[in-house]
């Protein structure tokens, strides 16, 4: 989607400038991925969630490599090779590899049966899945796990969520709001172990995953497990041509400013590239990162990317979730908290210094830009304190000269 987006903003400002190559490793289009969770629940078709269809590429003349897989990058002839033996020079190029997803170094791991969760092929191996057996365990409770857990029962599955973590979602949510949504998941047939972990997969008769173990010594049936346990970026095409990329993890692609690597010929963009020792996963840091990338790469040389402020507003399962900032607060803060169990509404701000540091919503977000916007600009919220919790209408409202009688 970044590398895409990318293309998308150069075209707008020079659409004339560069005979343009793109290699996909899979078989499709660009698509959304974000929208790979209710093609899994099918509400949804694979058809629906692509973003340039094979005619986009034709009309604006861009050569289209599906399937193919970079293996290499020779820099000094300025030439990338793909494993089926093509090739394509370049002037400038743009890595926009993604992530992969992180694999459990557990035994089982290879058995049929064992998905990630990242792409189309995994999503059409649920589903194929889910039609043929009944017992799923999903590993890993965040974002990714529970959309994937969502999707598998919605199709017919007795599925268990398996989580190391003590809450789900423990970095969009605090304890309070991560409780109330796995209450409400519970409502919908989903079963959960927390502080759980791993520690096998074992085969059945047929060779296909049949079960899970667990360090506590506990066991859940499983003909079909699915691995939603993080992400890492995907470098080791930018390894293997030398380019710098950072140590540790989560690692990646390291990036100037203008989006290049330390190669200046070559730009890297999305969840492949860290930029001031950070990696984004999230839609919106992204095109931001194309915005800048395409307007050096149309020569106009005017845009900087400084980093991105995160805000995250979800729908998990039909929820609607939004957090911001240091939501978890601690020494030095105060925090204001509403809940109303009843209406599925939860709702905590941070504050810190008098000025709002953090947010969680739970069931309401219409609140969350504004909030979010208080956040970045940091501004005094003494003066706002006793409605604060009501939101931006509320502002406006006794900001509103009394009517004259």
């Amino acid at each position: 989607m970044a590398g895409m987006r990318t293309l998308e903003e150069l075209l707008k400002l020079a659409p004339d400038l560069y005979d343009i190559t793109v290699f996909g490793a899979e078989p499709h289009p660009n698509y959304n991925r974000v929208l790979l969770s209710p093609v899994l629940a099918g509400e949804q078709t694979l058809q629906e969630i692509v973003l340039n269809d094979l005619d986009w590429y034709r009309r604006n003349g861009i050569t289209l490599h599906l399937g193919k897989r970079i293996t290499a990058i020779d820099r000094i002839k300025r030439i990338v090779h793909a494993e089926d033996g093509t090739s394509a020079e370049y002037d400038r190029l743009l890595l926009a590899t993604g992530s992969k997803p992180v694999l459990l170094p557990i035994p089982g791991m290879k058995l049929p049966g064992v998905l990630t969760y990242r792409d189309i092929a995994d999503t059409e191996g649920m589903i194929a899945a889910a039609a043929r057996h009944k017992n799923a365990v999903v590993i890993g409770g965040g974002l990714l796990g529970l959309e994937a857990a969502n999707g598998l029962k919605q199709r017919g599955m007795d599925v268990t969520v398996v989580h190391r973590g003590e809450w789900l979602m423990e970095r969009q949510l605090d304890r309070a709001a991560s409780r109330l949504l796995q209450q409400s998941l519970e409502r919908k047939g989903l079963k959960f172990r927390l502080a759980t972990q791993t520690v096998k997969l074992v085969a059945g008769e047929s060779g296909r995953v049949a079960a899970v173990r667990f360090r506590d010594g506990g066991s859940a049936a499983a003909e079909l497990v699915v691995v939603a346990a993080g992400i890492r970026p995907n470098i080791e095409l930018a390894e293997k041509a030398g380019l710098h990329c950072s140590p540790g993890r989560p690692g990646g692609i390291v990036v100037s400013d203008t989006l290049q690597t330390h190669d200046p010929r070559i730009y890297a963009v999305g969840e492949c590239a860290s930029h001031r020792d950070t990696t984004y996963g999230l839609v919106a840091p992204l095109f931001d990162m194309a915005a800048v990338c395409a307007n050096h790469l149309a020569f106009h040389g005017i845009g900087r990317y400084t980093g991105s402020q995160i805000s995250t507003r979800l729908k998990v399962t039909g929820i609607d979730l939004f957090s911001a900032g240091d939501f978890r607060g601690g020494d030095g803060s105060e925090d204001i908290t509403l809940s109303d169990p009843v209406r599925g509404i939860y709702k905590k701000l941070v504050i810190r210094d008098d000025k709002l540091v953090g947010s969680v919503l739970y069931g309401d977000t219409a609140d969350g830009p504004y909030y979010f916007n208080l956040l970045r600009e940091g501004r005094k919220v003494g003066d706002l304190r006793d409605r604060l919790m009501f939101g931006d209408a509320m502002r406006k409202d006794a900001a509103e000269p009394a009517a004259a009688h």
